[in-house]
């Protein structure tokens, strides 16, 4: 069984789904410009970093540069982001973990938006804020990280 191109019916939910639980994982693309791409190839270290890479291919596999709003395409399995959302390769890692959540949910059969779904996801967030804080030895990093919790701690959302 090949994974499902698209996931628009309940069929291929459920085949994307059998072979996620027997450990599938995506061969991730990036498409775009060559700093779009640069950005991202930074922001997928840090996945490996924090070891999120492979949560993140299990539910993600393609990042696909767009001149719009950055969003999760859920029945194309992909990301599309704009160049702002990867300016910094720190932050935009944790959005991708952001996204790749939802997209678990999605498939999980969960409510994957509005205001709950938007605080776990953001909870994913946060928690690979930490980790990637935790395993990085570059100080560069760890500051970027504590600034990044620090704004998440005074934004609106209680936690």
């Amino acid at each position: 069984m090949n994974f499902p191109q698209r996931l628009y019916t309940t069929t291929e939910i459920r085949d994307a789904k059998i072979l996620i639980n027997q450990g599938y994982k995506h061969t991730l693309i990036v498409d775009g410009t060559i700093e779009f791409k640069t950005k991202v190839n930074q922001a997928i270290k840090y996945l490996e970093t924090s070891g999120y890479y492979d949560f993140f291919r299990t539910y993600i596999k393609e990042i696909i540069e767009i001149d719009g709003l950055t969003q999760l395409r859920e029945t194309e399995i992909s990301i599309w982001a704009n160049q702002y959302a990867v300016e910094n390769p720190v932050d935009a890692a944790s959005l991708l973990v952001q996204k790749a959540y939802s997209m678990k949910e999605y498939l999980d059969g969960e409510v994957y938006y509005g205001g709950n779904a938007e605080k776990r996801s953001l909870m994913e967030r946060i928690h690979f804020l930490q980790t990637l804080k935790e395993k990085t030895l570059d100080p560069k990093v760890i500051q970027d990280c504590q600034r990044l919790l620090d704004l998440w701690s005074e934004s609106s959302w209680s936690f």
